[in-house]
């Protein structure tokens, strides 16, 4: 059987001077798949089993190459962005064909010469295709377990919910709104801890680390606020959560603890107004 968008092994069934044809061993395609002479390798005989990748060209014809595309269908990866048209984007994916992104598989505006991170499908012509929206494609059953240290790239952001990671650009991830600090695009890579491994097998992610160490870099990051003021600070535990994100990019939780620490160590005090350096 003849597999569209991927690397398979098929055999010489035929030798032109302008390439060779291919086809599956036993049970016989109807149809041969063209191989061009550039591409053939030396001294290849008929009967010669070859590994190429199966595609569709610009006449809608079956193809093969012995170039390895970046990635197969339903594989994920970073892929370049060579051309926009009317109709979509055309992504480098390392074959002479440009891989084809439709404006209904988008997710926000496509930059010119941008990295996006897309799935391959075969779409309703029976033929490779980019996806930003690659929420199913992703797997549930990743190797990690709670605080593991792992990457990956922001593929999706929702206001309400957070932010979505395919860790490894393989697994299915979020970062909570509650966790989510800075400002982040799709696309961006990031690097996070994870905090819990779902009962449907997603990971919930964290930007911070564990608490403790998360704790002494709140810490040293409200010291260093307190020295660059003049030893002073207006903020306490009365103060609103978006006030001291403002001020010190950390959550209202985070700053209660950091501060408790700062407190118990005797390294400030509380005045009317907020916090100082202790004298």
């Amino acid at each position: 059987m003849i597999e569209i968008g991927k690397i398979q092994k098929l055999e010489v069934v035929k030798i032109t001077q302008s390439g060779l044809y291919l086809n599956t061993k036993d049970e016989k395609n109807k149809d041969d798949i063209f191989l061009p002479k550039k591409e053939m390798p030396k001294d290849t005989k008929e009967g010669n089993m070859i590994e190429v990748f199966i595609y569709k060209g610009t006449k809608n014809e079956i193809l093969a190459t012995t170039k390895k595309p970046k990635l197969t269908v339903g594989e994920i990866g970073l892929l370049r962005v060579v051309q926009n048209t009317k109709i979509g984007a055309f992504l480098d994916w390392g074959i002479d064909k440009d891989l084809f992104l439709p404006f209904t598989e988008q997710i926000g505006k496509v930059e010119k010469g941008r990295e996006y991170l897309v799935g391959v499908y075969i779409d309703k012509s029976n033929r490779p295709c980019a996806t930003m929206k690659i929420k199913n494609i992703l797997s549930s059953k990743s190797p990690y377990k709670e605080n593991d240290r792992v990457k990956g790239t922001i593929y999706g952001i929702n206001h309400d919910m957070g932010a979505f990671v395919a860790v490894d650009n393989k697994y299915d991830g979020l970062i909570p709104k509650n966790e989510l600090y800075g400002v982040y695009k799709i696309g961006d890579e990031v690097e996070v801890r994870v905090t819990m491994v779902r009962v449907d097998g997603k990971l919930n992610l964290s930007l911070r680390k564990k608490s403790y160490k998360q704790m002494d870099r709140d810490a040293t990051r409200i010291l260093k606020k307190l020295r660059s003021n003049n030893g002073e600070l207006g903020l306490n535990d009365n103060s609103s959560p978006e006030k001291i994100y403002r001020e010190l990019n950390m959550s209202k939780s985070a700053f209660k603890r950091a501060v408790g620490r700062l407190l118990k160590e005797r390294q400030i005090e509380f005045t009317k107004k907020g916090i100082r350096i202790k004298r």
